[in-house]
């Protein structure tokens, strides 16, 4: 497995002011066979982490496709990148559901991207695949399960303190929903992918008490609010959810579980 080459400058290099998407993309990358000239399909890729570091990458003689559901998401890497690295291009497009008409691609990389193949997961990883070529590499990172364990234990509890049946069920189902890394080897054994290699690093997130919690950038959208969805009444939520803010103490460590998904397409495939 070769290591990333140093960048050829520091123009689009990964943002470091970026608290979520930028450590996630570092596993990526430690994953990823990078070279000059490589063409690469970047799945969910949002804002252009790391799309932007990868067309850097493989310059102007190789292809980055960046591509992602969100209208407003394509709009905005489109605006950052103006007319630089005319070998990049975003799209929006749904990677659950590519047209047989969509070229293949050396490689295929999705940074934060398993969680946007529901409702189906391993049949849209079977359809990304199909769009891989043979002796290509596939590298994908996620927050895979026993992300955040201590804040869905501490609601858990509070919810169980209400008497809250129904919502403690729901949030089981939510916290369940996370694929593991021995489900995601799973995928790849299935789809007979070669060199497969699942890694999980910790990222701890620092957080305030109160509505520093509750309105946390990075716990908020995707967590909490799976949390919140829970519950029938919005106001027994917000009392629920309150108390568990103020409660920090007992949550910390908040951790994060940054899970790369890394396979080969046979020559064979």
């Amino acid at each position: 497995m070769s290591m990333p080459p140093a960048p050829v400058s520091s123009q689009w290099s990964l943002p470091k002011q970026d608290d979520w998407s930028t450590p996630f993309a570092e596993v990526l990358l430690e994953q990823l066979d990078l070279r000059p000239g490589l063409t690469i399909l970047d799945i969910a890729s949002r804002h252009g982490i790391p799309a932007f570091y990868l067309a850097e990458q493989v310059g102007k003689t190789g292809t980055v496709v960046g591509i992602d559901a969100s209208r407003s998401q394509i709009a905005s890497a489109r605006a950052v990148q103006r007319d630089e690295l005319p070998w990049l291009r975003f799209e929006c497009l749904d990677m659950r559901a590519l047209p047989a008409s969509f070229p293949t691609f050396q490689r295929v990389t999705g940074n934060l991207s398993v969680m946007f193949l529901r409702p189906n997961r391993f049949e849209a990883l079977r359809g990304l695949v199909e769009h891989l070529e043979p002796g290509g590499q596939l590298v994908l990172t996620f927050p895979s399960l026993g992300t955040f364990d201590s804040i869905w234990k501490r609601i858990d509890e509070e919810m169980d303190r209400y008497g809250l049946v129904i919502e403690r069920e729901r949030l089981a189902a939510h916290v369940a929903e996370r694929p593991s890394a021995a489900e995601a080897r799973g995928w790849l054994d299935r789809l007979e992918m070669e060199r497969i290699a699942v890694v999980e690093r910790p990222l701890e997130v620092a957080s305030g008490s109160g509505q520093r919690f509750l309105q946390h950038p990075l716990l908020r959208g995707g967590f909490l609010d799976d949390a919140y969805e829970c519950f029938d009444d919005q106001r027994v939520a917000e009392e629920v959810m309150t108390r568990v803010s103020l409660d920090l103490e007992r949550m910390r460590p908040l951790i994060a579980q940054r899970c790369a998904l890394r396979g080969w397409k046979s020559k064979n495939g």
